[in-house]
């Protein structure tokens, strides 16, 4: 799992990296097909071999029977899709409908988080690690949650290169850690920058979710991979 973690770091941090490089070269477009071709699918291998082993390795503790739990899992989770999908995000640069560009946002859940990617992730592990509590889990939610924070650094490295005083300016109204700039004063919360129909999306997607996981346990088994070796037969 740790190799799968580095290997997926490796892809979608150093094609972050090398982006003004290849851009420059191949194209905004070409290099975004180019990027999501490698990371997609790499991160559908990660997802999958997650949802595989999630149990192996020692069981440190076994939540799932105390009253709330599942409730409180769910509503951990939705709020972490807020926070690793934000409105900002253009879902049509990923596949290069759009120009994909490189912008600097301050409104939204930038307000509330910088990086709110990195907050998403931590909560969905922290939500993760109480529910299924094994030792696999703990270990890919460390390593997940390390990329993510070398992200913080890696993005911040290079928006500043990018935009320069705009960017110093920037990251000195928000903050990394969820609502700090906000209670110093240096953001304020303005609420009708959630209303956006990508906030909608994130709604549909984590009912598509919560009733999808019905299914986790038959496609860690290979229910489905058996029945189709059976249609093709």
């Amino acid at each position: 799992m740790l190799g799968l973690l580095f290997l997926f770091a490796l892809i979608h941090s150093g094609g972050a990296a090398l982006r003004n490089r290849a851009e420059s070269i191949v194209g905004a477009r070409v290099w975004r097909l180019i990027f999501a071709s490698a990371s997609i699918p790499s991160a559908g291998i990660l997802i999958g071999y997650f949802i595989a082993h999630r149990y192996d390795g020692v069981r440190l503790w076994n939540l799932q029977g105390v009253p709330g739990m599942v409730q409180l899992i769910w509503i951990l989770t939705a709020v972490s899709f807020f926070f690793l999908y934000p409105a900002t995000y253009n879902l049509l640069e990923i596949p290069a409908v759009l120009k994909p560009q490189v912008r600097l946002y301050a409104q939204g859940i930038i307000r509330i988080s910088r990086h709110p990617q990195a907050i998403g992730q931590i909560l969905w592990c922290f939500t993760h690690q109480l529910w299924i509590g094994s030792s696999f889990t703990l270990i890919t939610c460390a390593g997940l949650i390390a990329h993510h924070l070398f992200a913080v650094w890696h993005g911040d490295r290079r928006l500043k290169a990018k935009f320069g005083n705009e960017f110093e300016e920037m990251q000195r109204n928000t903050s990394v850690i969820p609502f700090l700039a906000i209670l110093d004063g240096r953001q304020k919360l303005i609420w009708k920058e959630f209303l956006k129909p990508s906030q909608l999306g994130i709604v549909i997607a984590v009912g598509v979710l919560w009733w999808a996981h019905r299914l986790i346990p038959l496609a860690s088994e290979g229910f489905f991979v058996s029945q189709l070796g059976e249609v093709l037969r």
